[in-house]
C-alpha cells in the first residue's frame, strides 16, 4: 500500500482550516475565511503563499490572463477555498486547472459553506 502524498502537510492544513470553521462557523464570504487561514496558517507554522499568480502559456507564448489560486502551501499544496452549498465538478475543474498548469502533484478544495461540517477533497494528478 503506498503512502499518501504530503501526509503531514496535509494534516496541517486541515487542522487550520477545521480550527477557522469551529471558530467562524458557516455563513461569511470566502475572502473572511481566506484571511482567518492566513492567520491560522502563520500560528501554526505552515508555509503559504496567499492568491500567488499562476502564468499561462499557449504555443511558448505567454498569456496576459492569469490564474490565481487562494493558497500555495508548503510551496507543493494549493487550496482553493469555496463557500457554496455543495462543491461541483466546475470547482473541481478549476483546482485541476491549476494543477496541471504548475506542474504540482496535490491539490484541496475547502467549501467553508456547508451548514454542517467543513467539506474538503484530496486530488491528486
Amino acid at each position: 500500500m503506498s503512502e499518501l502524498l504530503f501526509k503531514d502537510e496535509v494534516y496541517a492544513i486541515n487542522g487550520a482550516m477545521f480550527e477557522v470553521y469551529k471558530t467562524l462557523g458557516p455563513g461569511f464570504l470566502e475572502p473572511v475565511y481566506q484571511e482567518a487561514l492566513a492567520i491560522e496558517f502563520v500560528s501554526k507554522g505552515i508555509p503559504f503563499e496567499r492568491e500567488k499568480p499562476l502564468e499561462l502559456y499557449y504555443k511558448d507564448v505567454l498569456l496576459e490572463k492569469k490564474y490565481v489560486p487562494d493558497f500555495v502551501c508548503f510551496g507543493e499544496i494549493i487550496l482553493e477555498l469555496k463557500v457554496l452549498p455543495k462543491l461541483t465538478n466546475i470547482e473541481l475543474a478549476q483546482l485541476l486547472n491549476y494543477l496541471k498548469i504548475t506542474k504540482m502533484r496535490l491539490g484541496l478544495l475547502a467549501n467553508f459553506g456547508s451548514t454542517h461540517h467543513l467539506e474538503w477533497k484530496r486530488y491528486v494528478l
